[in-house]
């Protein structure tokens, strides 16, 4: 199982990114794909997921109306597409994915794979 992770640079606050995750190893259908952040001296939180079957999207509150996830099924890709960036968004996005991943709350649970982080840095 592999998640690959791209996308991530620098940009001005209130400009956009895409983040790629290619995954491979799995049938992409049965799996939670969710996007996670790490930024510096903070633990990791769940930022957006798309659920196993239904492919339904869900967000962390604080970038609701901004991020936006999606998957490309025939291409094994889910993207995060970040719009208005700010400062606070500055961290290192991690692709994760899990038969189990579920949103509860404002996190997610139940991933089971990881991949490598992009890091994405906003400057204001």
């Amino acid at each position: 199982v592999q998640l690959q992770a791209s996308g991530g640079g620098l940009v001005q606050a209130g400009g956009s990114l895409r983040l790629s995750c290619v995954v491979s190893g799995f049938t992409f259908d049965d799996y939670g794909i969710g996007w996670f952040r790490q930024a510096p001296g903070k633990e990791r939180e769940g930022v957006s997921l798309i659920s196993s079957g239904d492919g339904k999207p869900y967000y962390k509150n604080s970038v609701k109306g901004r991020f936006t996830i999606s998957s490309d099924n025939s291409k094994n890709v889910v993207y995060l597409q970040m719009d208005n960036l700010g400062p606070e968004d500055t961290a290192i996005y991690y692709c994760a994915a899990g038969v189990a991943a579920v949103w509860v709350g404002d996190d997610i649970y139940g991933v089971k794979y990881w991949g490598k982080g992009t890091l994405v840095t906003v400057s204001s």
